[in-house]
């Protein structure tokens, strides 16, 4: 919660920016241990992969640049990211003891889920609305079939696709965290429903908008990123926090699949001899938490929309 402080104030040091962008890797290593040389490593390839984008960039142009930059990421982690962990862990023995995703459980496995689905849906929901209105017909045609189908499957079916099915598409032998996978069901599935909230948000603006940008002369992208983008955004923040509450609230069918959140340890407990009687003080407690984060949300996105209030009321 602190480190996302200064993503949600802009009143606090920018600097603090840096914590919160490298906070992901080390939340990754307190959950689930190992070598504690994978985050440094992953730190140094985005490092490596944004000097190589750089000086593409500058030598090319920045489309390749960005093409370059992805293939030092793909092979950095196919190759050179497991060679480089393992040498520098026998070298400089430093790390935690592995923790299996199976002991993982409770409210740690509801914030890991919903928080990661929440950060990473929203960007991707941008490329996908952004996508669905492109003149590119091939690209509209991708975004808007995969819209389409995880909008017309249930989320219980994705989770079970990703705890069963999945497997049997990977290599023999291949290892794929489940909770990894349900991470990845659930930020594509909430993806698909803000790029629908944020393509309404495009829809809203005015004509003349898109005009004004062509009249300063600016290209796609700079009309995009400086116009067209953050006006959407503000007219989609009712929409957008609307689905990170039901994303976060949507955490608790990964029960169903034998991931042990808040629901999934109420049952044992509940059937325990030494809980006979008690049936209702942890569904109150389970609901109480949910509805204090939910309420949170709602109110710092009424408290955002005022920040970013442009018009006159009388």
């Amino acid at each position: 919660m602190i480190l996302l402080a200064p993503v949600l104030h802009d009143n606090l040091p920018r600097k603090m920016v840096w914590f919160t962008g490298g906070f992901p890797l080390l939340a990754y290593w307190l959950s689930w241990g190992g070598s504690g040389w994978g985050p440094l490593m992953i730190i140094a390839m985005l490092a490596v992969a944004f000097l190589v984008y750089r000086s593409v960039a500058a030598a090319v142009n920045s489309v390749i640049g960005l093409l370059a930059a992805f293939a030092t990421i793909v092979i950095w982690l196919l190759f050179l990211q497991g060679a480089l962990s393992g040498a520098l862990q026998s070298a400089i023995p430093m790390g935690l003891e592995p923790v299996e995703s199976s002991k993982l459980g409770g409210f740690l496995i509801t914030f890991i889920i919903g928080v990661t689905g929440i950060v990473a849906s929203l960007p991707i929901g941008i490329l996908l609305a952004l996508g669905r209105g492109s003149d590119m017909p091939t690209l509209r045609m991708i975004c808007v079939c995969f819209i389409e189908f995880i909008r017309g499957v249930p989320l219980i079916t994705l989770l079970f696709v990703a705890s069963t099915l999945l497997n049997y598409f990977l290599p023999p032998g291949t290892t794929f965290d489940l909770v990894l996978r349900v991470i990845i069901m659930v930020t594509l599935f909430a993806a698909a429903y803000m790029a629908e909230v944020i393509r309404g948000g495009l829809a809203a603006l005015p004509r003349g908008q898109y005009e004004a940008a062509d009249a300063l002369g600016l290209n796609y992208w700079q009309a995009t990123r400086l116009i067209i983008l953050p006006q959407a955004l503000k007219i989609s923040i009712p929409g957008i926090v609307n689905t990170f509450i039901g994303l976060f609230k949507d955490t608790v069918l990964v029960s169903i699949i034998g991931i042990l959140d808040p629901i999934g340890i109420m049952q044992p407990i509940r059937s325990s001899a030494e809980w006979n009687g008690i049936i209702w003080e942890l569904p109150i407690f389970i609901g109480l938490v949910f509805f204090i984060f939910c309420y949170l949300m709602s109110r710092y996105s009424m408290y955002f929309e005022r920040k970013l209030d442009t018009g006159h009321r009388n």
